[in-house]
């Protein structure tokens, strides 16, 4: 009986030398599209954390602005709908800027304050307190930038101290109103700008705009 045996010679250099030049011209393209693949997707990430943070500060606020508005009571003596408006909103104002306190002095100033009206009923005579509603900016030295919203109602602790957005560009907060800001003459609408930039992502302007109610 005859066997019939098959050699087994494996590879010759010069077919290993075309193997890895092979494998070279893939590879370098490949890991090409691997790494902006990767550089691309974490840049979209850091584009849905701005907006998911400009969402998040636009509710807030659209909410504020909507009941912005402190009553000049002097010239009644009840609560009444049709009573003037005073000076509402503070621009660049200190934790403490007209006598009414919001924070410490470790409170950075605000880049725009809102106040209003908020009347205690828990009680059998309702008590006028002022809602104050404050936004200011962090900055940290080697580090991104904060928005930051602190609200009190009727003391100077605050009931709310909360991180609006991040990656916020130091000094690129602005505001601005439909008319005077400060007026007694409240404006219809407050906007609020700010720009945020990661280290993937160039600037991008993130505008925030509050409607107010009317009255």
């Amino acid at each position: 009986m005859q066997l019939n045996l098959r050699r087994d010679a494996g590879f010759t250099l010069i077919e290993l030398l075309i193997v890895i030049v092979l494998l070279g011209l893939i590879t370098v393209p490949l890991a090409g599209v691997v790494i902006a693949f990767s550089h691309n997707s974490a840049a979209t990430a850091d584009r849905l954390a701005v907006s998911h943070d400009a969402q998040i500060a636009g509710a807030y606020l659209a909410r504020d602005v909507a009941g912005v508005g402190l009553r000049d009571y002097t010239v009644a003596s009840a609560p009444s709908a049709t009573l003037p408006f005073m000076p509402s909103i503070e621009l660049g104002a200190a934790y403490n800027a007209g006598g009414r306190v919001c924070g410490t002095s470790a409170t950075p100033a605000a880049a725009v304050r809102l106040l209003s009206d908020d009347w205690d009923t828990s009680a059998s005579s309702a008590t006028l307190r002022t809602d104050i509603v404050a936004y200011y900016v962090v900055d940290q030295p080697g580090k991104p930038s904060t928005l930051h919203r602190i609200k009190c109602v009727g003391s100077a602790t605050p009931i709310a101290d909360i991180t609006l957005a991040h990656n916020v560009v130091p000094g690129s907060v602005a505001v601005t109103c439909s008319s005077t800001c400060g007026a007694a003459a409240l404006p219809q609408w407050v906007t609020l700008t700010f720009t945020a930039s990661t280290p993937r992502v160039s600037a991008l302007t993130v505008a925030l705009t509050g409607q107010r109610r009317q009255e």
